[in-house]
């Protein structure tokens, strides 16, 4: 299980605010993981540089064809430049077509409180589906 480790581009003050996006996005078959895996390689680097990023983290699991983020940012209009920037937005773009099934779930984090484990991802991104939730934003401490 390829794993890239929480890396804090920026570390503000302990108590300042800060928005999670964490993922999980699964492909339709074993086929599309190498070239998936390349292309998050690349968003993964571009998040490290881009304004407002605080952290992020990549997960991996090749064989059962998912692969998880995590990142953390100064707010949601950082977020939003980050997707709407190249290469992340054509990229999304031609991924779509080999995806199976995405979730994004959205939540604020002091500072202090980073990095966020892997366990809270899964277990926040798990109550997200329990709930019937899509691509969604949810504030509230699942």
């Amino acid at each position: 299980m390829p794993t890239l480790p929480w890396s804090e581009p920026r570390t503000p003050p302990p108590e300042t605010a800060t928005l999670v996006m964490a993922s999980r996005l699964e492909v339709r078959s074993l086929r599309h993981v190498p070239g998936f895996l390349a292309a998050s390689l690349v968003l993964w680097r571009q998040a490290r540089g881009a304004p407002g990023a605080v952290g992020v983290g990549l997960r991996a699991w090749p064989l059962r064809r998912t692969f998880w983020t995590v990142s953390a940012w100064e707010d949601e209009a950082a977020i939003r430049a980050y997707a709407g920037t190249e290469p992340h937005r054509s990229t999304m773009r031609r991924k779509r077509a080999v995806m199976r099934e995405s979730d994004f779930v959205f939540w604020n984090v002091p500072a202090g409180d980073l990095p966020v484990s892997w366990e809270e991802v899964e277990r926040r991104i798990a109550a997200h589906r329990e709930q019937g939730g899509t691509s969604a934003r949810s504030d509230a401490a699942a």
